[in-house]
C-alpha cells in the first residue's frame, strides 16, 4: 500500500512537471500572437532597402560594402581635422548608421514574417520574405558584399575594425527565419541565401578582423561565436558548429564568467548593467542554437561550477527589480533596460523556471529605442523556441 502511495505521488509530480513544461512552451505563442501578426502585416507592406540605398563619402569600400562608424568616437574639440577621440559609452549621434539601420530593418522584417509563418503556416509571408532575401543576398544590383571589412571605422584612424563584426548580429534572425521557412522557400532563393552565408562564414573565419574578434575576451567574443553558430546552423556546417560548442565550453564560459555568475569584464564598463544583459543574452542564445541531446550546453558546468543557469540566476533579481542593482547606473540608456530579454524566455524553457517566464511576460516586447533594438539580436523568440 505504501509503495502504491509513493508511486501515485511520484506520478503526480511527473504530470505536474510535464504540464508546467507544456505551459512554458505554449504561453509565449498566446502572449505574442497579436503582436506577431501586427508586425507581419507591417512587414508585408515593406520594400527592400539594402546597403546600396545610402552611401557615405567616408567609406573606403564601394556601394555594396556595409559601412558603419565606431559608436563612442567623437571629433576632437581642439582640432576638427584631427583623428576622432574616444568617449566610452557615449554614442556620437552624427556617425553614419544608415547601413546598420537598414540591416536592423531587414532583420525585423524577416523575423516578423518567419514568426507569422510559424504560427499560421501561410505561404504569403514566405513569398514576401523572398523579395527581401533576393535583394540582400542575390540580386547583383542591390546585394551586400559578404564581408564586414569597413564596419565601425574611425575617422582619421581606421577604415574598418574587427569589432565592427558585431554589427551583423542583426543577421541572426534572418538566418533563423530562413531555417523556419526553408521548406517553403524557392530553392533558388534558399540556395543563394545559403551561398552568401557560407561566403560570409569563410570571411569571418579567415580574415584578421574575424580572428581578432573571435579572441575578444568580452561580449564581442561571445557575439562572434554566436554569429558563427547561427550561420553555420543555416548552412549545415557541422565542423563550425562543433567548433562553437567547444569554444563555449573551453573559452567563453570559463573565461568570461565569475564564480558568482557575473561577467566581470562587462561590470567594469561605463554601462555595466546593459553590457551584462547583452552578454548574457548572447550566451543563452548560443546555448539555444547549439544544444543537442548529445551535447546539451544548458546543462554544461565547468569544474569550478560556472554554468549558464548560474549566469541567469545572478542577473535575474536585477531584471525583475532594477532598483536592486548595486553598481552605478549606466552612463546612457539606463532607463531603457531591461526589456523582454531572450535570456529569460530561453532560460525559462530550459530550466522550467516559471518566475523567469513571468518576468519576461511583464517586460517590454516591442522596444522603440534604437540602441536597445541594436543590442537585442533576438526580438522574435517564437522562431527560436523548440
Amino acid at each position: 500500500m505504501i509503495r502504491k502511495y509513493i508511486f501515485t505521488f511520484f506520478m503526480a509530480i511527473v504530470v505536474m512537471m510535464v504540464q508546467q513544461s507544456c505551459s512554458i512552451k505554449k504561453a509565449p505563442v498566446s502572449a505574442l500572437k497579436k503582436q506577431v501578426i501586427e508586425q507581419a502585416n507591417w512587414a508585408m507592406q515593406q520594400q527592400p532597402v539594402t546597403v546600396t540605398a545610402k552611401t557615405s563619402s567616408r567609406s573606403a569600400g564601394d556601394k555594396h560594402d556595409f559601412y558603419s562608424e565606431g559608436d563612442y568616437w567623437w571629433p576632437d574639440p581642439k582640432d576638427a581635422n584631427a583623428p576622432y577621440i574616444q568617449k566610452d559609452g557615449m554614442t556620437n549621434p552624427d556617425n553614419f548608421v544608415a547601413h546598420r539601420l537598414a540591416m536592423i530593418r531587414f532583420s525585423k522584417i524577416i523575423g516578423a514574417l518567419a514568426s507569422a509563418y510559424k504560427i499560421t503556416g501561410d505561404d504569403k509571408y514566405v513569398k514576401q520574405a523572398m523579395v527581401h532575401l533576393e535583394a540582400w543576398f542575390i540580386n547583383p544590383a542591390t546585394l551586400v558584399n559578404a564581408n564586414l571589412q569597413y564596419a565601425q571605422a574611425i575617422k582619421g584612424r581606421f577604415t574598418g575594425r574587427g569589432i565592427g563584426i558585431i554589427d551583423t548580429i542583426q543577421l541572426l534572425e534572418v538566418a533563423q527565419g530562413v531555417i523556419v521557412m526553408q521548406e517553403a522557400l524557392d530553392p533558388k532563393v534558399l540556395s543563394g541565401t545559403k551561398k552568401w552565408f557560407t561566403a560570409y562564414l569563410g570571411w569571418l573565419m579567415s580574415h584578421p578582423y574575424g580572428k581578432a574578434e573571435m579572441n575578444a575576451q568580452n561580449n564581442h567574443g561571445t557575439c562572434f561565436t554566436m554569429q558563427v553558430a547561427s550561420f553555420a546552423k543555416l548552412t549545415g556546417d557541422e565542423k563550425l558548429l562543433n567548433f562553437c560548442r567547444e569554444r563555449y565550453k573551453t573559452v567563453l564560459l570559463p573565461g568570461q564568467m565569475g564564480v558568482d555568475g557575473s561577467f566581470p569584464r562587462e561590470l567594469s564598463r561605463t554601462k555595466p548593467y546593459g553590457y551584462s544583459i547583452f552578454n548574457l543574452d548572447a550566451m543563452t542564445t548560443l546555448c539555444q542554437i547549439l544544444s543537442t541531446k548529445a551535447d546539451n550546453l544548458w546543462e554544461f558546468k565547468t569544474a569550478d561550477g560556472k554554468s549558464i543557469e548560474k549566469g541567469i540566476s545572478y542577473l535575474y533579481p536585477y531584471l525583475a527589480d532594477k532598483s536592486k542593482w548595486t553598481l552605478k547606473p549606466d552612463v546612457m540608456y539606463w532607463e531603457n533596460w531591461p526589456v523582454a530579454q531572450p535570456a529569460l524566455i530561453f532560460g525559462a524553457q530550459a530550466f522550467h523556471k516559471t518566475e523567469w517566464l513571468n518576468t519576461w511576460f511583464k517586460l517590454e516586447h516591442d522596444p522603440k529605442v534604437e540602441e536597445v533594438i541594436r543590442n537585442l539580436p533576438v526580438r522574435n523568440p517564437l522562431i527560436w523556441l523548440n
